[in-house]
């Protein structure tokens, strides 16, 4: 009978995983009497910087413009043709500007491919996004290994 195990991803797994972008899953730390905001976003990935890179749009009406200071976790996962793999990063936002004075945050972001994915009830053209990048202090992943047991 097969089992199944779960294993660290090393450095280089997680980096593999995580390719040049995807999507998953951002929360942003709240009061301790609430949870936490989850919401689902696409993302970048930059190996060379460890960095992941967010497009995050910012409705007038929305609450995230109040949250993006906030501690965060992301996690992303899928079933890849070697079984089930995830990686979860956590740490503080960066807001990448275009400010021509931090050319290393844009240099960053040119190197990933954030999905555009059209959720919004207007044209992507009309809503607002801010540009956001992660440095992780911990990053972790893990992988689904077969076992004979």
């Amino acid at each position: 009978m097969q089992g199944l195990r779960w294993l660290q991803l090393s450095a280089d797994e997680m980096s593999e995983f995580l390719g040049r972008g995807g999507v998953g899953v951002i929360s942003f730390a709240t009061g301790t009497d609430e949870p936490p905001v989850s919401i689902p976003v696409s993302y970048g990935y930059n190996p060379d910087e460890a960095a992941l890179y967010y497009r995050l749009s910012m409705p007038k009406d929305g609450r995230k413009a109040e949250l993006v200071d906030r501690s965060v976790s992301f996690v992303t996962h899928r079933n890849t043709d070697d079984g089930w793999r995830s990686v979860v990063a956590s740490g503080e936002l960066e807001e990448i500007s275009d400010d021509p004075f931090d050319p290393g945050a844009l240099h960053g972001m040119w190197a990933v491919e954030i999905p555009l994915v059209d959720v919004f009830e207007r044209p992507p053209k009309e809503v607002r996004f801010r540009f956001f990048r992660l440095e992780p202090e911990t990053m972790t992943g893990r992988k689904e290994v077969q076992t004979d047991s």
